[in-house]
């Protein structure tokens, strides 16, 4: 009988703080450290995209435990007096039901664009004062491993008990890991009640996520030092995490996307927030 590899979940004392944007907004602090980033060859389905390999030392920031919602990005996108550059739609998801009696507005918001996203981080930061962005994508990766040098933060594999992705059909496995369901639309943020331990949730599928830097075909040459990575390339960006219409193996830690423009509104992509600084509990 095929069995599961046994999922890790890693223990840490979790500090950040709730910010009252309009709505609550969960921020938890991700230490200083160094990791490995990208992924060996070794490892099922990585991509050269995704090499060389090469550690990268990162300062400590603040991030969001869960992607924006719809909710928190109602709130923000309707002040057009915190505008800074562009007008934003208040409501731009495609799902807009209850998902099994849990609030709409908890799904996290999708069919936002880079340049969106870039507007409600600054709106935030106008609001509450603190420097609010996009994350970079070493910082992504890093907060996403959370100490981890598996596929996946739970470990080698992954199940559709524990993340939102389509884990039906030939490649709906992966590894040892067992094939499960298709929901076919977002979940709401934190449904799967489990989280990296750093604390931070929903990091494997659901929606991808943007980050703040132009797009690379590989690591050559990227930096080492967690800093934002430029090359004059403004129209990609890097998208980060898979999303619930995707495979196993393209919500890996490690998994890079770059075929959308930063103009696009697919309801596959959302974004999470992080922060310079800020008072800790």
């Amino acid at each position: 009988m095929a069995t599961t590899p046994i999922i890790k979940r890693q223990k840490q004392k979790i500090r950040g703080y709730r910010e009252y944007a309009e709505v609550p907004l969960e921020m938890f602090l991700i230490p200083s450290g160094t990791f490995t980033m990208g992924a060996p060859k070794s490892e099922e389905g990585s991509r050269n995209n995704e090499r060389p390999q090469h550690n990268v030392t990162i300062s400590e920031f603040l991030m969001g435990r869960y992607p924006v919602t719809q909710g928190q990005w109602r709130a923000i996108a309707s002040r057009a007096d915190l505008k800074e550059k562009q007008d934003l739609d208040p409501d731009p998801s495609y799902f807009k039901k209850p998902y099994q009696d849990i609030d709409r507005w908890q799904r996290p918001v999708e069919r936002v664009n880079w340049y969106e996203a870039v507007e409600f981080c600054q709106r935030l930061s106008k609001l509450t004062r603190r420097n609010y962005r996009l994350p970079r994508e070493a910082e992504w990766e890093y907060a996403c491993r959370a100490g981890t040098t598996t596929p996946f933060h739970f470990g080698e594999t992954i199940t559709t008990d524990l993340a939102n992705y389509d884990g039906t059909g030939d490649e709906g496995s992966y590894g040892r890991g067992l094939k499960g369901e298709y929901r076919q639309e977002t979940t709401p943020v934190g449904y799967f009640k489990v989280a990296n331990s750093f604390g931070l949730s929903d990091m494997h599928g659901n929606v991808w996520e943007w980050c703040a830097d132009e797009w690379h075909d590989n690591y050559d040459g990227a930096p080492t030092d967690g800093s934002v990575w430029l090359n004059g390339n403004k129209k990609r960006s890097p998208l980060r995490g898979g999303s619930w219409v995707n495979i196993p193996n393209d919500c890996r830690s490690a998994i890079r996307y770059n075929s959308a423009g930063r103009d696009v509104h697919y309801d596959v992509i959302g974004f999470r927030v992080v922060c310079d600084g800020g008072r800790t509990l």
